[in-house]
């Protein structure tokens, strides 16, 4: 059982940074599922943290276009680990349809999530980061055989950027249903490898299973049910990394 110290550290809001591309950002249809309503989770929008509301991570319209913001893991994530930690809150910065070459260090998507958690821990505390990215990567062959050293070299900058050279990493496995639409073959099966290599190779981090979970329609994107199990299955797999143990 967590320590009470631990759970309320005198109110201060423990945060998490979301990063990689649109099944972290969310997709899933905002009616599908009940909205979480938790008065301990919190969003970061401009600077501030806001009381958290879907979609969490809008990096897209919301109401129109096949590919619209929409439910992500972030809320029940936050919602999980708000009955351990307190106060909880999301850093969304994740972009649909990016490649590990835009998040390395010096690109813009890397220096967002640097600026924009260097707000957050102005009132918080930074616990994890939280990675679901690697669709894009898997439209080419070069894009999964280099993915490996340059997701260790990228994500070695980051925590050093932030300032906490053993932060806790969380990263999701691809969906190895993709439909043919999207042109990966047999890549994101592969890719699925290479990241539990990496989470073997690098300290601290931890590799979160999507089996058994539905894609939309579109065939690439987690349905919003789909998406709210991801997120508790972040947190189970944050909480065996950092020794925490479920209520």
């Amino acid at each position: 059982m967590i320590q009470d110290g631990l759970k309320q550290e005198n109110g201060i809001i423990s945060s998490f940074l979301m990063i990689g591309q649109s099944n972290m950002a969310g997709r899933g249809e905002l009616s599908d599922v009940p909205p979480i309503d938790n008065p301990d989770c919190f969003m970061l929008r401009m600077g501030r943290w806001q009381r958290l509301c879907e979609p969490v991570n809008p990096d897209r319209g919301i109401f129109e276009g096949e590919f619209h913001s929409g439910i992500s893991m972030g809320s029940s994530f936050a919602d999980e680990a708000s009955r351990l930690l307190g106060k909880v809150g999301m850093i969304p910065c994740a972009d649909g349809g990016t490649r590990l070459d835009q998040w390395m260090p010096g690109e813009i998507l890397y220096d967002h999530a640097v600026m924009m958690t260097g707000l957050a821990v102005r009132s918080s505390r930074l616990r994890a980061i939280l990675w679901h990215q690697g669709e894009s990567d898997c439209t080419s062959e070069a894009g999964v055989q280099e993915y490996g050293e340059k997701f260790i070299r990228m994500m070695t900058s980051l925590r050093k950027d932030l300032g906490q050279p053993d932060l806790p990493v969380v990263i999701g496995e691809l969906s190895e249903n993709i439909t043919g639409r999207w042109g990966v073959e047999d890549r994101p099966v592969r890719l699925n490898g290479i990241l539990r290599d990496i989470a073997g190779e690098l300290s601290h981090c931890s590799i979160v299973s999507v089996k058994g979970l539905t894609l939309k329609p579109d065939g690439i994107h987690f349905d919003a049910a789909s998406q709210r199990e991801l997120g508790r299955r972040y947190f189970d797999a944050y909480c065996a990394l950092t020794g925490m143990e479920r209520r």
